[in-house]
C-alpha cells in the first residue's frame, strides 16, 4: 500500500474539487474552510484521495493542540488502504506541528475500519441536531439541507503521545 501511494500536499480548493466530484455523502468545505490539505497520489500521478484537515468544529476541542479532518474522500477503484495512509499521513504532520490531538467523524453506517486499524479510539455518539440547518440564520451561508445531517455520527480520536 505505501509503496503504491504517495503524499502530495494540495490546497484546500483542489480538495474540495476532488471532493464535490467523489465524496459520497458530503459537499466540499464552506468558503474553502481549513488549514491545510493532503493527497495521496497512486503511480500514474493520479489523484486518488484527499484529506482536508481544520480547526475543531465544536469550541469544547479549540485548544490549539487538536485538529479535525474535516473531510476525508477517496475515488472507487482508489490502492487498498488508501484510507489509511492518508489518516496516518495527516497524524504525523500534525505531530510534527506540536499538535497532540486528531479527531474526526464517520457516520453511523460506516464502519471505521481504517481508523480502529490505524489505533483511532472511538470517543462518543453525536445524535442529530438542528444546529447545522439553522446555520444560515447565524452566518448568512446559503446551504441546501443534507441528509448527513439527521443521522447519528460517531466521533473518533487519536491521541499523539505515540508515533501514528
Amino acid at each position: 500500500m505505501a509503496k503504491s501511494l504517495s503524499p502530495k500536499p494540495i490546497t484546500i480548493k483542489a480538495a474540495n474539487e476532488f471532493i464535490k466530484s467523489f465524496h459520497r455523502h458530503h459537499r466540499p468545505t464552506i468558503r474553502n474552510s481549513g488549514k491545510w490539505a493532503l493527497a495521496a497520489m497512486n503511480n500514474n500521478d493520479e489523484m486518488v484521495g484527499v484529506v482536508i484537515a481544520g480547526n475543531p468544529l465544536s469550541p469544547n476541542y479549540m485548544d490549539g493542540y487538536t485538529i479535525e479532518l474535516t473531510r476525508l474522500c477517496v475515488k472507487e477503484g482508489a490502492p487498498k488502504g488508501t484510507c489509511s495512509f492518508l489518516l496516518s499521513r495527516c497524524c504525523k504532520l500534525w505531530r510534527t506541528m506540536g499538535g497532540k490531538k486528531v479527531l474526526t467523524y464517520t457516520l453511523d453506517s460506516e464502519s471505521g475500519s481504517s481508523l480502529k486499524g490505524a489505533g483511532w479510539k472511538l470517543a462518543g455518539i453525536v445524535k442529530p441536531h438542528n444546529r447545522w440547518t439553522n446555520r444560515t440564520k447565524v452566518d448568512g451561508i446559503e446551504r441546501s439541507h443534507l441528509q448527513v445531517y439527521e443521522v447519528t455520527k460517531h466521533r473518533w480520536e487519536k491521541e499523539l503521545k505515540e508515533v501514528c
